[in-house]
């Protein structure tokens, strides 16, 4: 890039410099959401005052329309002048509902997102068209895909950008691009956010500002963002018109303008395909106070554990389920909209990433509690309107109890399930039969009496005693989004002991026929067929952590601890192998009073661990339960791998990304506002390494934060690992005497429940060889063990019989079926998340309307096709998602 001097002539070129009057608005973090929004109110006001005065041209209010929301609240006559600003042209939201971290969610919170803005927006043209995101820490490599697919070719970043660089195209996997612009964004807010009205000390802003845009683009046109977080506007007439002198001195021309105005001048000054084209996500070291702040990704991980689980219940079970049985239900779609609301509430980024006070994360947890809760109802009226009445009301079966199994997977499945059943007091299981009659294994563990409780709208309340049994089953193959109805017999006596026994060795069966014995660390040692053996699978290390909710920062005399392994036990059923694993951490207590190394004074930790392989699955499952006293510290599993190439592929919103094996922590900074480089990405789902049939996939959903790591750091011994962060205990939101960053990233506050106290749970599972061999193998396990089938036990006195879909697809992965916005048909999305050409079959009952779409639901100019006997074929390139609106004939 070329530069110019810093002290250009008078004949310099003049260039604009764009003045942006915004606010950064966090809903909450260093305070809780109720003291920021009560602020939120008098900034409104102030803001309304200011352009009601003709003080400000314009205002954008942060890209977030659940302004509107927070501020109608309380004050429902300030909202409607802000919404009557936003059709006047004066105001901006959006093109967001909230700023989410938009690593941690899914692609479709994000379409999410998108979409309730759209229902939020106050009139035309009141939504940003810009690809804002200000302050998310990184940005995904499909966020380009996301932003076109709602008709935006531009974005405004920072965070992950490549340093220095002030515009570049911005590619996705699938070749989707965007014009993107890095804000750098702490270079405006030390020029503008103080306000104090020091004329020298604003000068000196300005010019240092101004020189900074002039070395990363010398021929501009500048963005100055005016504003900053949490921050009233000053007044822009004044401030640009008491430094026009100084800026006019810079070679600058200071214009109060909008986010669209600068990116559609900027495009103009640009030669776009000169520009530097960037690929996929946007992780780049970090410049000066550009920090990524990678230990977001594990901070507090009940939160990410409540995210996914929540999402999966929207996403995969609440939206097919009213699409497919209730589309037209005016009640259940606003119950839809309620729990997407409430999730996307929690998704912005110091919300969701775990890094604000612990008032905030309390209210998080209660509403992940509400959106399952909420979910939960939908799911079961959803399944009541298909004719399955699943409240469990009246008698309890004595002979016979059924139950309904539900795919939720586009393409036939299989899948193990764990599901209750309640019983009349002493019957018992002991046969389970499918539609034909034929006899399924299964496992049944008693759990004991209880008095169970049904009530609804049309059933009075009713109190009955019961028996409560879990059984666990592996079902018959389910055709896409098929429901099967399988039988139940009771009879007096249990199943006799020799079902659920100790087995005669100490191993456990592998998956490809080899076995697994457990090491004096509590990890598995796999002895393959070929007589080859590799230790470490599922070894858990526990290292001190003196960082803060930011960033891991490890004790400068660290001290790793393995588990010690103090019995195991291997059970058998008809339907799986389990090892049951008693192990004990000996953790230091904490660190010491310096911080630099933990403690001497240690406790004893016990870890429950439970292996188990499915006969006929693919899946090496492990179950880990802990019950954290200490702090400090941080807790990862890791899994070897074989045939390595030194790359790591984990899975993005909706494609395979592959990253280099790097160190775990890179050199320290010396230089102060720096930090350093961590080994450590976000994933959906999964990480895996090698190639084809030597590829090792570790799966862990809710557990984002993944690493490789490579000969000299792995603690197995493998030359590479995939490695995943269970846990990590710090005791503030952020600290200034961290070596890994040189400088607070917020303020220095006590979090003690950061230190993620009590009992902890974590499920991740294992698969090597041919199930993960082929990208869309990868990913489709992966969705398995995310979103097995279902059970659900249907009330006493019904008879419903199983059911096949119309619709179904197979060849892709199924991302979202939902009722489209407009409540015209459905919307089905499908993807090729892998690098690989795919073929989409997309079946539908004769004479539905296939219609291609964009992510926002708006055709995208392709023709329709009409459904027949035969499934419709749609090729798909590599990385590509496929968005059909479905339009059944008597809808049409």
């Amino acid at each position: 890039m070329t530069t110019t001097p810093n002290a250009p002539t008078a004949e310099a070129h003049q260039v604009d410099c764009h003045v942006v009057t915004h606010v950064h608005w966090d809903r909450e973090w260093y305070r809780p959401f109720e003291a920021f929004r009560a602020r939120l109110v008098e900034l409104a006001e102030r803001v309304c005052t200011q352009l009601d005065e003709g003080r400000m041209s314009a205002f954008h209010l942060d890209g977030q329309t659940i302004v509107l929301s927070d501020v109608a609240a309380l004050r429902p006559d300030l909202a409607d002048r802000l919404r009557a600003h936003a059709e006047a042209g004066r105001l901006t939201l959006g093109p967001w509902h909230v700023l989410a971290d938009n690593q941690l969610v899914s692609g479709e919170n994000l379409v999410r997102n998108l979409l309730t803005a759209r229902r939020w927006a106050p009139g035309k043209g009141a939504l940003a068209s810009v690809g804002y995101s200000p302050d998310a820490f990184g940005h995904p490599a499909d966020l380009p895909r996301l932003l076109n697919g709602f008709g935006m070719d531009t974005a405004l970043v920072w965070r992950g950008a490549p340093d220095g660089v002030a515009r570049f195209r911005w590619r996705s996997p699938d070749g989707s691009e965007v014009f993107a612009v890095n804000q750098g964004y702490h270079g405006a807010e030390v020029l503008w956010g103080a306000g104090d009205g020091d004329d020298a000390a604003d000068s000196a802003r300005l010019t240092a500002f101004l020189d900074g845009e002039r070395k990363r683009l010398a021929q501009g046109p500048w963005l100055l963002m005016n504003g900053g977080d949490h921050l009233a506007p000053s007044d822009p007439g004044r401030r640009i018109a008491s430094l026009g002198a100084v800026a006019d001195a810079e070679g600058a021309r200071l214009r109060q303008s909008t986010l669209e105005e600068f990116f559609a001048a900027a495009r103009d000054e640009s030669v776009v395909g000169a520009l530097p084209l960037v690929d996929g996500e946007l992780r780049h070291p970090a410049g000066h106070l550009t920090f990524i702040l990678p230990g977001t990704l594990s901070a507090r991980t009940y939160l990410k554990q409540a995210n996914t689980a929540a999402q999966n219940l929207l996403e995969r079970w609440a939206e097919p389920l009213v699409a497919l049985h209730a589309p037209h239900d005016a009640t259940l779609a606003a119950d839809l909209r309620h729990a997407w609301e409430l999730l996307l509430r929690n998704a912005p980024h110091d919300s969701l990433c775990g890094c604000s006070v612990d008032e905030v994360h309390r209210e998080n947890a209660v509403r992940y509690e509400r959106v399952t809760q909420l979910g939960e109802l939908v799911v079961e009226r959803a399944l009541l309107r298909a004719g399955y009445d699943v409240r469990l009301h009246g008698d309890r079966p004595h002979d016979e109890a059924r139950l309904v199994v539900v795919n939720p997977h586009a393409d036939t499945a299989a899948g193990v399930i764990e599901a209750d059943v309640l019983t009349a007091p002493g019957r018992h299981p002991v046969a389970l039969l499918d539609a034909d009659g034929n006899g399924i294994p299964f496992e049944a563990e008693p759990l004991g009496e209880e008095t169970a409780f049904a009530a609804d709208l049309d059933l009075l309340p009713d109190s009955r005693p019961s028996f409560r049994h879990r059984l666990r089953f592996r079902t018959p193959e389910l055709t896409g989004f098929g429901c099967d109805v399988v039988r139940v017999v009771l009879a007096d006596a249990p199943l006799a002991e020799a079902e659920l026994a100790l087995a005669d060795t100490a191993a456990l069966d592998a998956p490809d026929g080899g076995s697994l014995s457990p090491a004096a660390d509590a990890s598995l040692t796999w002895l393959r067929p070929d007589g080859t053996r590799q230790a470490g699978y599922g070894l858990l290390t526990d290292g001190g952590d003196r960082g803060d909710t930011y960033n891991y920062d490890p004790p400068a005399d660290d001290r790793v601890v393995r588990p010690r392994l103090t019995a195991s036990r291997v059970r058998t059923s008809p339907v799986r192998q389990v090892m049951e694993i008693d192990a004990v951490l000996d953790l230091p207590v904490g660190l010491t009073a310096t911080r630099e190394a933990r403690a001497a004074r240690t406790r004893e930790v016990p870890v429950r661990i439970e292996v188990s392989l499915w006969h006929g699955d693919p899946l090496l499952r492990w179950r880990i339960e802990l019950d954290n006293t200490v702090t400090d510290h941080r807790l990862r599993l890791h899994v070897p791998g074989r045939g390595g190439d030194g790359t790591w592929t984990g899975d993005g919103h909706w494609s395979l990304i592959e990253r280099p094996i790097a160190a775990d922590l890179g050199p320290l900074p010396q230089e102060k506002g720096h930090e350093a480089v961590c080994g450590s990405a976000p994933v959906q789902s999964l990480g895996a390494l090698g190639r084809d049939e030597d590829r090792t996939a570790l799966i862990a959903p809710g557990l984002p934060e993944m690493r490789g790591l490579g000969a000299g750091e792995t603690p197995t011994g493998a030359d590479e690992e995939i490695v995943v962060t269970l846990l990590r205990s710090v005791g503030w939101l952020s600290r200034f005497d961290l070596r890994s960053r040189t400088t607070g990233a917020g303020p220095a506050l006590p979090t003690p429940e950061a230190q993620c106290q009590g009992r902890q749970t974590f499920e991740v599972a294992m698969a090597t060889g041919a199930p993960v061999a082929r990208d869309h193998d990868l990913v489709r396990t992966a969705a398995r063990f995310r979103t097995p089938p279902r059970a659900w036990q249907l009330r006493p006195g019904t008879d419903p019989v199983g059911h096949r879909s119309a619709l179904t697809a197979r060849g892709a992965l199924l991302g979202a079926l939902k009722t489209a916005e407009d409540g015209n048909g459905l919307i089905l999305r499908l993807s090729n998340p892998g690098a690989e050409k795919r073929v989409a079959h997309v079946s539908a009952a004769p004479g539905t309307l296939l219609t291609p779409a964009r992510l926002d639901e708006r055709t995208n100019g392709e023709a329709p096709v009409q459904a027949g006997e035969e499934a419709v074929a749609w090729p798909l390139d590599p990385h590509a998602t496929l968005t059909v609106r479905v339009v059944p004939p008597t809808a049409g």
